[in-house]
């Protein structure tokens, strides 16, 4: 028996964000499956559409075959509460909610409310909700009233990787791998490397750059501003194979999110065997245990400080917690077991 699902995405599905990548390798995973997969790109603006925006996203949406279940990407679906309220009179809806967007880094108090009460409300129409986390999981049975028997957990799946070579010429190469906003945090990672001048070390980051004007405008004027054009290379987007040989030279990944609803750039650092600085935010807990790296508390540059000088100090500690990232990376989840549980919220619709 042929099973059809439409999954609708805001704008290109192939945008380089960890969202993006979750949604098309899941809907790869799904039609091996066995899933017929009919993909509805809501268009551009979200998640603050503009009334045009909003008005065609909701044509496409009502378009689908009546009874079809539907799979909305949170980036639209908790600013379409009244849309979902229309879909699900005819549509077993499903909501694909990677962070809550009111937890998104630079959002006034006032903005973080609306998003907060929007996606609630969205949500309340679903029937299920597929989150990349626990702790996403227990933030919408907490704060968004949303069942607990109705979440279901489909992390991110990881590849297998070869481990990294890393540098050989005494400077320690440093990777983070993350959209230039704010919600990563280059802001304190530049400011704390700012104190570590007497080490050699040297950061790449890679990320689309064009999502937040203003925080990729931050980013190159604190490299600017502490004297660091020559340690610091900031690539925009990168392709796939590109981002392989980024892995395989660095000596150790850094990201110091304020959020992550999961966090794929931590798992795939752990697949290649990278040490990992990073931070205590949302799910990078669950992700990076204790041995394959340091997590610090957000936004404490002093503390985050101190986890690097020691990192790039201590080879022996490096390779010790590579060890580690290498053992851990065998306990996280296939993109194919991921698949399976997805898969379970669409045939309890369905």
């Amino acid at each position: 028996m042929v099973r059809s699902v439409a999954f609708a995405v805001p704008g290109d599905l192939t945008t380089p964000t960890g969202g993006y990548a979750y949604d098309q390798r899941m809907i790869t995973e799904l039609e091996r499956l066995g899933w017929n997969i009919d993909v509805i790109n809501l268009g551009e603006g979200f998640p603050q559409p503009s009334q045009e925006q909003f008005k065609a996203a909701q044509e496409r949406l009502l378009a689908v075959a009546a009874g079809c279940p539907i799979v909305i990407d949170g980036l639209a679906y908790g600013v379409l509460p009244e849309v979902a309220l229309k879909l699900c009179l005819r549509y077993p809806l499903i909501a694909l909610v990677h962070h809550p967007l009111a937890l998104e880094t630079g959002l006034s108090a006032a903005q973080a409310d609306e998003f907060r009460v929007s996606e609630r409300a969205a949500l309340a129409a679903a029937r299920r909700v597929v989150v990349t986390s626990a702790t996403t999981a227990r933030l919408l049975a907490a704060d968004y009233g949303v069942p607990a028997d109705h979440i279901i957990v489909a992390c991110p799946g990881t590849d297998s990787a070869p481990a990294a070579h890393g540098s050989n010429d005494g400077i320690v190469r440093l990777l983070a791998i993350g959209a230039v906003v704010w919600r990563k945090g280059f802001d304190v990672l530049i400011a704390a490397l700012a104190t570590l001048p007497d080490l050699p070390w040297h950061l790449t980051i890679a990320g689309d750059r064009s999502r937040d004007p203003e925080a990729a405008a931050q980013l190159d004027a604190d490299i600017v501003r502490f004297n660091l054009s020559d340690r610091i290379e900031v690539l925009g987007a990168v392709s796939p194979e590109r981002l392989v040989e980024l892995y395989a030279g660095a000596d150790m990944f850094t990201l110091t999110s304020r959020f992550e609803g999961y966090g794929m750039a931590f798992s795939e650092a752990l697949a290649h065997g990278l040490p990992v600085i990073g931070t205590t935010a949302g799910a990078i807990p669950e992700t990076v245990p204790a041995g394959a790296g340091v997590l610090v508390a957000p936004d404490d540059v002093a503390a985050l400080a101190v986890a690097l000088r020691q990192a790039i100090k201590n080879p022996d500690e490096r390779r010790n917690m590579a060890a580690s990232a290498r053992a851990a990376a065998q306990s996280l989840p296939s993109w194919q077991a991921s698949a399976k549980l997805f898969a379970s919220a669409l045939e309890a619709v369905a």
